[in-house]
């Protein structure tokens, strides 16, 4: 069995990280984005749906605020509830580490909810046109049953 000795640190400036975890939240954001803006401009030019693109924008901003407080409070609870109980104050340091993926992932679902309930949109929209295609990458040819 292969156990990694990695170190989670890709650059190390004298007061700043780059962390190789982190890279991999930003990369999935943007590329997610990407990813979804496609979908739904295809979309919109074959008269499938109609929507405001500039609302897929928003929800970004939603996305990432949730994913930070969802992968906070999910490592807090699920891996390190006791000491932050004693310590409450280490909650808000944020630079020492300390996300949770499952937690991340529950931030962003409801972050998507409430977002959708703000611009009175059906939460599935997101899920049918951005999140269930975006893991399959047969969109990009154009004779894909994907498209359709």
């Amino acid at each position: 069995m292969y156990i990694h000795d990695l170190n989670p640190v890709l650059f190390n400036f004298t007061f700043f990280e780059i962390r190789w975890y982190s890279l991999a939240y930003i990369f999935g954001i943007l590329i997610g984005w990407w990813i979804a803006k496609k979908i739904i401009i295809f979309k919109i030019k074959n008269k499938i749906i109609t929507f405001d693109i500039k609302l897929l924008d928003d929800l970004i901003s939603y996305i990432i605020i949730s994913i930070i407080l969802g992968g906070r409070a999910g490592y807090i609870i699920f891996y390190n509830f006791s000491y932050y109980l004693n310590n409450p104050i280490d909650i808000f340091k944020i630079w020492e580490g300390g996300m949770s993926f499952h937690g991340a992932l529950i931030g962003l679902i409801v972050g998507t909810y409430l977002f959708s309930k703000k611009i009175k949109i059906n939460t599935f929209f997101f899920s049918r046109y951005c999140c269930m295609r975006c893991p399959n990458w047969h969109f990009f040819r154009k004779n894909s049953k994907f498209y359709q």
